[in-house]
């Protein structure tokens, strides 16, 4: 239902290219919405708002996914406590539906709205190279980031990173980087993405 990210990557990203001279809307969940120089930011606490941010921001040349959102929310919610006492049956579940996907919402956008790149983040266990490749494909990304969560260091909340760039020409293992520096490569491969003629 959560985890423990910080949306400290994201924010390193955004202000990675605010400095490279990008016009930068930040879509950032609870923890993550201070000021951030030259960006404009927009806090969000649920999917749902985190969606509708993110399409109200479009059209844009460029979209990076990085933010960790929830693949499932309470089907119900209520006002008030659910309490323990009283009649309630022992055997009481909770239940759940899935959020919807924004990041395969913005990938198969519509020609005019479709950023020229979009940018997509796996947070995986397992294998996440194979994972995230499956991922790029079947959400419509141009490129993904994977990365371990299930490593001794941690991911969630650290100062650092490590990854795999993956593109339409395979994967590229990056060293173990502070999450500046992650967001420093990438938004440098981004700005010579960008500049060919050619790119969707």
């Amino acid at each position: 239902l959560g985890n423990r990210s910080s949306g400290k990557q994201g924010r390193a990203i955004a202000a990675a290219l605010a400095q490279a001279g990008a016009r930068v809307a930040l879509v950032a969940g609870p923890g993550a919405t201070d000021p951030l120089h030259g960006c404009e930011v927009h806090p969000v606490e649920t999917a749902f708002e985190m969606r509708a941010a993110v399409l109200a921001a479009l059209p844009a040349d460029l979209f990076v996914a990085a933010a960790a959102v929830a693949d499932w929310r309470p089907a119900e919610y209520r006002d008030t406590k659910i309490c323990k006492s009283g009649n309630r049956e022992p055997g009481w579940q909770l239940g759940l539906v899935r959020n919807r996907d924004i990041l395969r919402e913005v990938g198969a956008g519509a020609a005019n709205t479709r950023p020229r790149l979009v940018v997509g983040f796996a947070a995986e266990t397992g294998d996440p190279v194979a994972i995230a490749e499956e991922k790029r494909l079947a959400k419509g990304c141009d490129w993904i980031v994977a990365n371990d969560v299930a490593g001794p260091e941690g991911v969630f909340g650290a100062d650092h990173n490590q990854v795999h760039l993956i593109t339409d020409t395979g994967a590229e293992p990056w060293p173990r980087l502070s999450k500046q520096e992650v967001a420093r490569r990438l938004v440098a491969r981004i700005a010579v993405e960008l500049q060919k003629p050619d790119t969707l």
